[in-house]
């Protein structure tokens, strides 16, 4: 994607949605880091019918801490690897309890430093809820990222980098959220539905897919 078409294509997704949210349900810095720890290799949807039972329970780390590990599961089993994020997510309730005042942190190195928080989490967490501009390349961003040439890479880092470089500073803070919702209803893995897509005319794909014939 030439650098000249960078700013309409954001422009554009701006204009459609100017205040992107993410479809996990939070009410609370901790609530989102929670559902985004559980979130790895799962749906949003399926995190939040979790969450939706599990925070009206508990929804700070001492909560969790006294649900026990069992507790916990019993909560998170409908998502998968539940065992070992539930593990991850005691561990983590633990540390900020111990280190932090049960507080969630607001920079990298102590955000990685909590079980089950790689980049991708750390990333989301100090977007969403920090309002830094950071990038979350998940496979959404990833696949749009290469086939649009906005920000091509072979490793989520490089796609990374990539993107911090080239989205202009007024788009940071949520230009990973329209990319993730392009991605996941537009610009999709199977077949992307060009016919649908706002910013084609920006997009370096081709031959852009047509829409499906009818079937009368």
């Amino acid at each position: 994607m030439k650098k000249s078409a960078i700013e309409p294509f954001f422009t554009i997704l701006r204009e459609a949605n100017p205040s992107p949210q993410t479809e996990l349900e939070y009410t609370t810095v901790f609530e989102l880091l929670a559902a985004v720890l559980l979130s790895a290799q799962a749906t949003d949807i399926g995190v939040n019918k979790a969450t939706r039972k599990l925070f009206p329970v508990a929804n700070t780390p001492k909560a969790i801490l006294d649900l026990g590990l069992e507790g916990l599961e019993s909560y998170i089993k409908t998502i998968g690897l539940y065992r070992s994020k539930a593990k991850h997510l005691m561990e983590t309730c633990r540390i900020l309890v111990e280190h932090h005042d049960s507080q969630v942190p607001d920079t990298r190195e102590a955000l990685e430093a909590l079980p089950g928080v790689g980049r991708k989490t750390a990333n989301v967490v100090l977007n969403v809820a920090f309002g830094q501009p950071t990038m979350a390349v998940d496979t959404h961003i990833f696949r749009v990222s290469n086939r649009t040439g906005l920000a091509p890479g072979k490793t989520p880092l490089e796609v990374e980098k990539q993107l911090l470089k080239r989205v202009p500073a007024e788009f940071a803070v949520d230009s990973h959220h329209w990319l993730i919702l392009l991605g996941r209803y537009v610009c999709q893995a199977r077949k992307p539905k060009c016919w649908e897509c706002l910013v084609t005319a920006q997009c370096d794909f081709k031959p852009k897919s047509e829409a499906p014939k009818s079937s009368k």
